[in-house]
This record gives structure tokens, C-alpha cells and sequence, in this order.
């Protein structure tokens, strides 16, 4: 395939951004803020990659007046950034370029809930928690759970996962439709409300997990699950990080319902006791959780304990009560924060592979003993139930050193996931932290059908330059 060079994104001049920062002043009044802090806050990543504050900030209210801020930007060539809680991990929301942030948290509506065919329409800007706690009442809930609380617009551009997802699946899995602005300013809705459809290409995949690079999405229709009548959760232990995987691997296999299967390495048990103030043993651990029926549930639980003795599981810890089970699951969800006091001043570095289930003990292992050999103080959670997991990496950033041997280790676990027949990144994203890995995963022809893509919706590259594509010289 041939492919021309893509359009070089236009970085605008002060003449510029006063020009675009009057028109959006005109009409959005103190919406649109310039302030220095502001915009710093919009560039902030929690990746180790530098800020990259974008010139403008506004903040709309509908998608009607995304379309409007995006037609200006058109018409300038001013690059746009979608933003939405800021919590990815791989400089998505960086403006290297400049350019006008667009962020969707004033965009709240639950805009309809259809419980009885189990979907919701949302505004970007509704996180999970909040939209759960909308659906509590009518027994039903939104299954994928990133970390943060994460916007459904973000989570919907990174294609977002968690630790439901062995069980519900991911964000590809569970969005039925979108509303979005595309570069030009036009409105398109990508589906209907129908569970499934052949009609036509897939723009609603297209869109998602595309970071923000083809469009701005501003609503999103989410598939909705009964919450179960019965809920266990439990914690494991383990003589070994390869004795937990091999229990899950195992776990998997049989075809077991499990909801949740979470690993937790020694390093990363003492963080979260310290943090979460729990007195888990500190050994490998597995955290997991069973939903269903009241027998369901008593035959998964008894299912899963016997393979679990099978690889020397022990100080199994049940955890019935929903207090009990949250205030788990919370620790489990705070992990970057426990792992900053592992080593006070340190910046916590993220990331995320995933492998076939079958390879995941193999990568694992390899990873562990890579992070021991580096001298890298590391830790290694992971959803382990589908083969994803990640390193919170401990780095003085005062240090170069220190920086250079944690690149060097980014780049052998990317290549070590690839070489498994895996993938650079399972859930966090490309953004521009990844882009250098795409080629080995999946070849020049498939990069050069994803810039095929975004020259035809994007031929100006305004919608978030400079991530997932590196550009063709």
C-alpha cells in the first residue's frame, strides 16, 4: 500500500492562539480559559513523559458545541485534544503541538436508561462510579472498572479494561453505539441501539480504543449487566508468582465463571498493606471474586479452592459482606498509589503487557527476574484471568542512570510480550509512550492501513497529533 507522507501537525504562533482564544472567549465566555495552571493541569500525564500544556482550554457543554469548537479548529488547522479525567498513562492527553484541549467533564447527562432491554446512554463525561451509583437502585451496573474513575468518554478512546474484564470483557465488548464530532465538525452516530448488527463497516470499533486521533466522542451507549444475586470475593496465597499463574491458567482452562482473578506479587502486597492499612500475607497473592447464583457461587468457590490447593495455595481469606469486598477491591484499584511509598520521592511508572493465557507464567517469570537483575525497585499486578498485567516501576527521576536502565527494561518486556505472540500494551494504550513498539506487533501494512484511515478522516492531523502514529518521513 502506498502511503503518502502524513500532513506534519501545525503548531500555532502567538498570533494564532490570541486570534482563536478571542473567537472561543466570544462565545463560550469564562468556559474558555488561557491561565497557565489550567492548561499545565491538561497536559499533566502520570506517565514520566514531560507535560505538554495545550494553548486553550474550553469546556463544552454538548456535543452541538464540540461540533462548534472543532469547525473553528478546522478552519485554522489548530490541533484539538479530547480530554476527560486525565488518568491515562501513556501522554494521551499531551499537546505537543499546542492546541485547544476540548474537556468533556461539564458533559454529565445519563442522558436514558432502557433497563429492560439492559442499556444506558451517557455524556462523555459521566465517570463509572457515578454512573453505577445512578444504576444501583435498579439492580443493575457497568461492569468495566479501570483503576481511576475513570470518564466513559476516556475510556471509550483507550479502550479501556479492568478487572472484569475476564468475565464482561473490555470497552470494545460493551459499547453498542457512539455519538461523535468527527474533524470537520460533523455530528455522526456510528449504530443503533440493536444488540447486533451486519450492516456495514464497524465505525463504532473504529472509534473505539482510537484515542481521541479520528474524533471526539461525546456520547456513548453501554451494554448493562443484572447485578448477581450472590457475590464472594477472596484473597490466596501463594509460595510462588508462578504457582498463582499457574492456578489461574488453570482456573481458565477448566472454563470456570470466575468474575475477577487479580495477581498481586510479594512487593506489591506489602505496598498495599501499608497503603490500604490490610494485613494480607506478604507472598504472591491472588485476588479474586465469584458472581452468579447462591449455588453458582458455593460450586465456583469450592471449583477454585481445589485448584488452588493444587499449586500450595494457603491463608485463604473470604470476603462475603460488600464492605468487606470494596474495601478489597479498593486496594486493588490503588495500587499506583501504594506503590509510590515503596520508595519516597520516586516517580511510580506504569505499564502494561498482556500474552495468551499460556505464555503468561513464562512472561512473568522472565519479567520478575528482569526486574531483580535491572535493580529496579518494581512490582507486577496483573489481570491475569486474560494474560494482561503490569510493572509499577519505582524511578528517581533526578537520575539518569536510573531513567536509561527503566527504558531499557520498557522496551525488553514490549519485545518480550511480542515474542510471546502478545501485545506492547493490554489496556493502557498507545498514546506516545508506545508508538515505537506498533511496527514489531503488527507489522508495516497494518500501520500503513491505520494511516490510511486517519488521512482519509483526518487529513489536516488536527485531532491528537502526535500519538498512537509516528509519522512517515
Amino acid at each position: 500500500m502506498n502511503i503518502k507522507a502524513s500532513v506534519p501537525p501545525v503548531r500555532p504562533d502567538a498570533a494564532a492562539v490570541a486570534a482563536m482564544a478571542s473567537a472561543l472567549q466570544q462565545r463560550f465566555g469564562n468556559r474558555c480559559v488561557t491561565s497557565n495552571s489550567v492548561r499545565e493541569q491538561h497536559g499533566h500525564t502520570l506517565s514520566w513523559l514531560p507535560v505538554q500544556a495545550p494553548d486553550i482550554v474550553v469546556y463544552p457543554q454538548t456535543t452541538e458545541e464540540v461540533s462548534e469548537i472543532i469547525k473553528l479548529c478546522a478552519a485554522a488547522r489548530f490541533p484539538v485534544i479530547p480530554y476527560g479525567t486525565g488518568t491515562s498513562l501513556e501522554g494521551h492527553v499531551n499537546a505537543p503541538n499546542g492546541g485547544v484541549c476540548i474537556d468533556l467533564t461539564l458533559m454529565k447527562r445519563i442522558v436514558a436508561v432502557h433497563e429492560e432491554d439492559l442499556d444506558v446512554v451517557v455524556e462523555a463525561g459521566v465517570t463509572r462510579k457515578e454512573l453505577n451509583e445512578h444504576l444501583r437502585d435498579k439492580g443493575l451496573f457497568f461492569p468495566i472498572d479501570p483503576g481511576a474513575d475513570a470518564s466513559i468518554g476516556g475510556m471509550t478512546a483507550t479502550r479501556a479494561s479492568g478487572t472484569n474484564a475476564v468475565r464482561y470483557g473490555t470497552m470494545k465488548d460493551n459499547v453498542i453505539q457512539l455519538k461523535a464530532v468527527l474533524p470537520s465538525g460533523e455530528i455522526i452516530t456510528t449504530a443503533r441501539r440493536a444488540k447486533k448488527s451486519s450492516a456495514g463497516y464497524d465505525i463504532t470499533r473504529l472509534l473505539v480504543g482510537s484515542e481521541g486521533t479520528l474524533a471526539v466522542v461525546t456520547e456513548i451507549t453501554l451494554r448493562l449487566h443484572g447485578i448477581p444475586e450472590k457475590i464472594m470475593a477472596a484473597t490466596c496465597s501463594f509460595p510462588s508468582v508462578k504457582d498463582a499463574c499457574d492456578t489461574t491458567i488453570m482456573t481458565i482452562q477448566t472454563g470456570l465463571p470466575i468474575a475477577r482473578i487479580e495477581l498481586l506479587d510479594a512487593l506489591q502486597v506489602k505496598a498495599c498493606n501499608a497503603y490500604s492499612k490490610l494485613d494480607m500475607p506478604e507472598q504472591p497473592l491472588l485476588l479474586v471474586e465469584f458472581h452468579g447464583t447462591e449455588q453458582g457461587v458455593k460450586e465456583q468457590v469450592e471449583r477454585f479452592s481445589d485448584i488452588a490447593h493444587e499449586f500450595g495455595a494457603s491463608e485463604f481469606q473470604w470476603a462475603e459482606k460488600a464492605e468487606d469486598r470494596n474495601r478489597l477491591w479498593q486496594a486493588r484499584h490503588d495500587v499506583y498509589w501504594a506503590t509510590l511509598g515503596l520508595r519516597p520521592g520516586a516517580k511510580s511508572i506504569s505499564t502494561d503487557v498482556c500474552v495468551p493465557i499460556s505464555r503468561l507464567a513464562d512472561c512473568i517469570a522472565e519479567t520478575n527476574d528482569d526486574i531483580r537483575d535491572s535493580g529496579i525497585v518494581g512490582a507486577i499486578v496483573g489481570h491475569v484471568g486474560d494474560g494482561n498485567f503490569h510493572c509499577g516501576l519505582m524511578i528517581m527521576m533526578d537520575d539518569p542512570a536510573e531513567i536509561a536502565s527503566a527504558e531499557r527494561f520498557l522496551e525488553r518486556l514490549a519485545a518480550r510480550a511480542i515474542r510471546m505472540d502478545g501485545t506492547c500494551t493490554g489496556e493502557h494504550g498507545v498514546g506516545q509512550g508506545k508508538m515505537k513498539y506498533l511496527e514489531a506487533e503488527l507489522g508495516a501494512g497494518t500501520l500503513n492501513v491505520m494511516r490510511a484511515i486517519k488521512q482519509a478522516i483526518d487529513p489536516d492531523n488536527i485531532m491528537n497529533p502526535g500519538k498512537v502514529l509516528k509519522p512517515v518521513a
